[in-house]
């Protein structure tokens, strides 16, 4: 892929529309999804995935082909999504200390084959709870825990995307895995 990927930003270079529509094509769903979770917001995600294209057709020349095309275009997508989070005012959830569902373990929440409303719901809940405290993480661990736990990314992968080694990146994930555990230790 890393091949056929080089090989088409090179021929975008050259002017080749088509090679850039392939582009697009490869990275757009993958790159959306990437800029919701981090901003939880459809528009603003649209408007990510729009900047970083424009960004990648206008700076194709400065893509260096020993690196993965994948690396390149995820840390300008993970740049922009990091600038409009900066850019926004802190939120504060009214309700992080709430004693929903007492008595269930983490254990309840693992789904079964046999699911039922109630365990749907509950599991929709916890998502929904979970979701809110990575929302909650601030913008340089909410980054890292996307890419390496939403977008399935290895810590080298992580590391390329953000620019950083792969020690910082672990000391990242550990705090934000931290951060959430106290978040979550009364919801859940």
């Amino acid at each position: 892929m890393n091949v056929l990927e080089n090989r088409l930003a090179r021929l975008a270079l050259k002017g080749d529309q088509q090679a850039f529509a392939e582009l697009v094509d490869l990275y757009q769903d993958k790159l959306y999804h990437m800029a919701y979770r981090m901003l939880s917001n459809r528009q603003e995600a649209e408007d990510v995935v729009q900047d970083t294209f424009l960004r990648v057709y206008k700076n194709l020349d400065r893509f260096d082909e020993t690196l993965k095309f994948s690396t390149w275009i995820y840390r300008i997508a993970t740049n922009l999504c990091i600038d409009r989070l900066r850019k926004r005012k802190p939120t504060y959830s009214l309700d992080a200390e709430s004693q929903e569902y007492e008595g269930l373990d983490g254990y309840s929440m693992i789904p079964s084959d046999n699911k039922t409303p109630e365990t749907e719901l509950i599991l929709s809940d916890t998502q929904r709870i979970i979701h809110q405290a990575m929302e909650s993480l601030p913008p340089k661990y909410k980054t890292v825990m996307m890419l390496r736990y939403i977008q399935d990314l290895s810590l080298q992968e992580v590391g390329d995307i953000l620019g950083m080694p792969v020690t910082t990146i672990k000391t990242r994930v550990h705090r934000g895995r931290e951060f959430l555990r106290k978040k979550l230790e009364h919801r859940l």
